[in-house]
């Protein structure tokens, strides 16, 4: 039978974040989609030109409808927009089993756009962090959840940690902004005391929209089929490495990433990605 992976996330009219990002992940890492929408954008490769929330009450039943029908194997979060809506996917997932949960604490949009009102942060980091089986921060997104400058790899691991006392069970510090490398440093930590840096080549592109999201989808996936959180996340950097590689030259600015090419790149598609344990 098919694993089936859940999506808790905004929708992106330009089909390179958001839910529309999400599914075509799911879908290419052999995964069946299912999706609560809680926002509409209306979007493009050039920036959000204006945010729609869904109500409350259509958030909490598009959550019960896929709970109570499927044998969700892993969720994840994304563009969650407002507190009442982090509370209600909160309160309403509390009453379902315990299952891997993906937190991607979505913020702002590549062209700037805010997608997390200012009063939602205090409820992201009291009701769902502490449910969190992963959190998955870039470094704009941990600065402001931490309240710490973060420009190096101990940064990083300062702000990790700081998340493990929140109550998440593991964090993927995302570590594209970090200007002080050559490389695209991805940093997991546990509560358990795992500790793996990935690095892979920068790559000089702007077909990056959407790679947030399409990254904790691959993680959600992998651990949707039943892998270890350490196995998703090596995975999942190899799908965004390939991802972001092979662009597709799309739009008129930030276009998106191509979903298709990990699975394009088949056995190739490994050595991209250079593995570090702690010593």
């Amino acid at each position: 039978m098919i694993s089936v992976a859940l999506t808790i996330a905004g929708s992106d009219s330009g089909g390179g974040a958001g839910i529309q990002a999400d599914l075509k992940t799911f879908q290419e890492l052999g995964t069946f989609g299912t999706s609560v929408l809680t926002a509409v954008t209306a979007q493009n490769t050039m920036g959000v030109r204006a945010v729609q929330p869904i109500n409350i009450d259509m958030v909490i039943n598009q959550l019960e409808a896929v709970m109570d029908d499927f044998s969700v194997g892993a969720i994840k979060t994304g563009m969650l927009f407002s507190a009442e809506i982090i509370e209600a996917v909160a309160n309403t997932l509390a009453r379902y089993s315990k299952y891997p949960l993906v937190i991607d604490p979505v913020m702002i949009a590549k062209g700037g756009a805010s997608l997390l009102q200012q009063s939602a942060i205090v409820a992201l980091k009291e009701c769902l962090i502490p449910m969190a089986s992963l959190l998955t921060p870039n470094i704009p997104e941990a600065e402001v959840l931490t309240g710490m400058s973060i420009s190096s790899l101990t940064d990083m691991e300062i702000a990790a940690n700081r998340f493990l006392e929140m109550g998440t069970d593991a964090v993927l510090m995302k570590g594209g902004h970090r200007q002080d490398t050559l490389f695209a440093e991805d940093l997991y930590i546990s509560a358990s005391g795992e500790y793996l840096l990935m690095k892979s080549k920068r790559i000089d592109t702007k077909d990056t929209h959407g790679t947030g999201c399409t990254f904790a989808a691959a993680i959600t996936a992998e651990l949707a089929k039943g892998a270890l959180m350490s196995e998703a996340v090596v995975t999942a950097k190899q799908y965004i490495h390939a991802a972001i590689e092979d662009g597709l030259h799309l739009g008129k600015g930030n276009g998106p990433t191509n979903h298709a090419a990990f699975r394009n790149r088949s056995n190739a598609k490994r050595k991209d990605v250079e593995l570090i344990g702690k010593s």
